[in-house]
């Protein structure tokens, strides 16, 4: 009896393992499915407020809200003096705005730009100081802009129902305190000192570059004063599309005034805090509770949760592309 003889075993291959950058493409459409299964009681009523709203509004909220990433692109460019490669700058905007929604309000859009900007060959120290040039600029904008219409609208919001009585010396303490101890760990501590002296200098430097040169002094603070109007546009027009009874300059004042009063809360993207400050200040500008929820929920709804997904992929599209 004979044998046939068995074929030669080919050795193993070992299994084949996804890049990492790979694997960092797929980072923010999970999370964006975490974020939004978390959230899906929100999406479905923002969805049904949606339906009797009058859509030329609506329109107007989203042209307002693909403006802001405009805005953010040229406030950017406006922050660091070599010239950054446009598309990439915009995209980029349009992406950190998904990142942002995700991780605790502004490290997301922030991480992304620090790496951007290094990618395009600006030192980390450099773009560092960029972003904080960026971030001052953007805060001193939104801060003038809300002084500037409550002096010329002193009516606009109603501030009892907002600080009861009591509230304000504790809250002053705070930050009283919140003061003294970052002035303590500078005088304590000599390396935080020096990295804080050294970023500062830096920044300074930043600074005096961007400013000598009068189009990104332009870009610089034109952009910085058109994001938070393009915003408060994008909320007025939801406002006018649902009906609420509050003028269009209340409604800026309260959203300003509500951003503001939330800028320190660590949650992704304002996710929840930014809701019910909205929900406060509409109230406090005369606007019934239920029309004023309803806004905000369809307000958020057209500058979160619609960009959210296509901010995600084109997050994962950078990353893959080596932009970011």
């Amino acid at each position: 009896m004979t044998t046939l003889p068995l074929p030669p075993l080919s050795p193993l291959r070992p299994a084949r393992r996804l890049p990492v950058r790979h694997l960092l493409c797929l980072l923010p459409l999970v999370l964006v499915t975490v974020v939004a299964v978390r959230h899906r009681s929100v999406l479905v009523e923002g969805f049904a407020q949606l339906r009797r709203a009058e859509w030329p509004w609506l329109l107007a909220a989203v042209g307002a809200t693909c403006l802001t990433w405009v805005a953010a692109a040229v406030t950017r460019q406006g922050a660091v003096v070599e010239r950054l490669p446009g598309r990439r700058l915009l995209a980029t905007q349009f992406a950190a705005g998904a990142a942002n929604h995700l991780l605790p309000t502004g490290l997301g859009a922030s991480a992304v730009n620090l790496r951007f900007m290094t990618v395009c060959g600006v030192p980390l120290a450099r773009s560092s100081a960029a972003l904080a040039l960026y971030l001052l600029a953007e805060g001193v904008a939104r801060v003038g802009l809300l002084t500037v219409l409550l002096l010329v609208f002193p009516d606009a919001l109603r501030l009892d129902p907002l600080l009861p009585d009591g509230t304000l010396g504790p809250l002053l303490g705070a930050l009283g305190a919140v003061a003294l101890t970052a002035a303590g760990a500078l005088a304590l501590v000599p390396r935080l000192r020096s990295a804080v002296g050294s970023f500062l200098r830096t920044a300074l430097g930043e600074a005096r570059s961007v400013h000598r040169r009068p189009a990104r002094v332009l870009a610089l603070w034109g952009g910085s004063l058109a994001f938070p109007v393009l915003q408060a546009a994008g909320l007025a027009a939801v406002g006018r599309a649902l009906g609420l009874p509050v003028p269009a300059a209340h409604m800026a004042v309260a959203y300003l005034a509500a951003t503001a009063a939330v800028a320190l809360v660590p949650t992704p993207g304002g996710i929840g805090s930014v809701e019910a400050a909205l929900v406060v200040a509409l109230v406090a500008a005369g606007g019934p509770v239920t029309v004023a929820t309803a806004v905000v929920l369809g307000y958020r709804i057209i500058t979160v949760w619609l960009p959210l997904v296509p901010g995600a992929l084109t997050l994962g599209a950078l990353v893959r592309m080596k932009v970011i």
